[in-house]
């Protein structure tokens, strides 16, 4: 009978944890997120005492975070046609960020949604960090030979992070260098922990950062721990355990499926019905980097936990990257496969207009980028919407569409100015801010031009009087021997 409730309650406690989710309290405490829950502050130090400490060969056959940069590198090198490589910051330590984009036109803006996968955000999980290598190299290797490949590279900007904890897997424990939880330190919807910039852990600095300067359409960060596919919201305001709906939950849930869909055999878990789960209800996570990229980045990530082991013997990676690898290319592919995307323009200057996509009956506003005005946004398949374009000085549009099963809509707006009860055209912030100068001059022109056409010709007359005047007077004062004077 003990060895039964043994052996029960340390599955339990594995699949407590696995989630970024580390519990700083007993059982009994975090139950109720009474005092010293997990629920009861965003950022928080990791105890020593509480960190594991692996035996010293855990990390054998696994790519040390100097082998990890070399290997980033040399894809770089090798793989340059379709690919840059960049650095978004640094850790507390030092160690870059490297990221690995991979597209047809690396570095360039286009009207493609762009997709992240970011690794090791737990320094103790390291299962994603040679996952991304692989899949980085297996799309390098089988671009223009696969066609989902091709799919991916030619229509798709994805983006490999794939260390964001590069200290914590040094010291083979969950937090960073100052032994914070990254995935507990980022601004929460529901309480006001981490709202203080200052005290944000600088790996959190750099990808918040990262996502002011790309609009990305989803992402996903790789965990260990479980075998699941993990989706908004993470939390609720009371702080219970309990389903939490975000406004887009129809579409994560469709994302999340595609992943444990595509997976070996993540869809067949007996704990989470179809391999996908909630994260408010399968326990609340404060301050974690999903929700906050829904809210304050505009994009769709899911928390995929890819092993049971947070850290499997090394020979295991072949066979875990197997099981994975469709279910990571499928997760990108489907930001082209589905969803309607489009660009909006203005119907008298043909130019892109910046603005916001909404769907009627879903609480949530997709930006277009800035510069191409093009957007990208994700539904759930084998529906009817209603899409509207809405920009500022313009006439909003609406039209809708049916979302056809493994296949995209595209949609471009062409809005119309607004005009006011005077016939004046009016404008966008956009507008003022990019053609300030030449409204100005329009207005100047405009309005009584005869008046100003009049006055010019008067200034130009008078200009050439006193041009005569001034030649003549020089003449006078000349007196050269013996020779003409030419006047040019």
């Amino acid at each position: 009978m003990n060895l039964k409730f043994c052996i029960l309650f340390s599955f339990f406690v594995r699949n407590v944890i696995a989630r970024g989710g580390y519990r700083s309290t007993s059982l009994s405490s975090a139950a109720g997120f009474e005092n010293e829950s997990y629920a009861g502050s965003g950022r928080h130090l990791i105890e020593e005492n509480q960190s594991h400490h692996p035996r010293t060969d855990i990390a054998r056959g696994y790519m040390t975070n100097s082998e990890l940069e070399r290997a980033v590198k040399e894809f770089g090198r090798r793989c340059s046609h379709i690919s840059r490589i960049y650095s978004i910051g640094e850790s507390v330590r030092g160690f870059p960020l490297w990221v690995i984009e991979i597209s047809d036109k690396p570095g360039q803006e286009e009207p493609e949604p762009a997709f992240k996968f970011i690794g090791n955000v737990h320094g103790d999980e390291p299962v994603g960090r040679e996952l991304l290598l692989l899949l980085a190299n297996w799309i390098c290797d089988n671009y223009k030979r696969d066609p989902l490949v091709d799919l991916i590279v030619d229509k798709v900007h994805l983006h490999i992070l794939p260390s964001m904890n590069p200290d914590g897997f040094s010291f083979r424990r969950r937090g960073n260098a100052n032994k914070v939880d990254l995935n507990r330190d980022f601004p929460d919807q529901f309480f006001p922990w981490n709202n203080n910039e200052d005290a944000r852990q600088p790996e959190t600095k750099a990808i918040m950062s990262w996502l002011r300067e790309m609009r990305f359409t989803a992402s996903a960060s790789l965990h260990g721990g479980a075998l699941v596919a993990n989706y908004p919201w993470d939390a609720s305001l009371d702080k219970r355990k309990n389903y939490y709906a975000c406004p887009d939950d129809g579409t994560f849930r469709f994302l999340a499926s595609i992943y444990s869909k595509s997976h070996y055999n993540m869809s067949l878990s007996k704990e989470f019905e179809g391999g996908i789960t909630n994260g408010a209800a399968w326990y609340p996570v404060y301050g974690g980097m999903q929700d906050w990229n829904y809210i304050y980045g505009g994009c769709f990530e899911l928390t995929l936990e890819i092993s049971d082991n947070k850290w499997p013997n090394a020979k295991e990676l072949p066979t875990i990257w197997e099981y994975n690898k469709m279910s990571m290319l499928n997760l990108v592919a489907s930001l082209v496969k589905t969803g309607v995307h489009g660009r909006v323009f203005s119907s008298d200057s043909g130019r892109p207009l910046p603005g916001l996509i909404t769907i009627k009956g879903i609480n949530y506003t997709v930006k277009t980028s800035g510069t191409l005005a093009d957007y990208h946004r994700l539904l759930v398949p084998g529906e009817r919407y209603e899409v509207m374009a809405t920009v500022p000085g313009y006439k909003s549009k609406a039209t809708h569409i049916w979302l056809e099963k493994e296949e995209a809509t595209n949609v471009d707006f062409i809005l119309d100015p607004e005009v006011s009860s005077d016939g004046t055209l009016l404008r966008s912030i956009y507008d003022c801010g990019r053609k300030s100068r030449l409204l100005s001059i329009g207005y100047f022109w405009g309005t009584h031009f005869e008046v100003y056409l009049v006055l010019i010709v008067v200034l130009a007359f008078l200009c050439f009087l006193l041009t005569r005047r001034i030649k003549s007077n020089l003449l006078k004062q000349r007196s050269p021997p013996k020779r003409s004077v030419l006047t040019v």
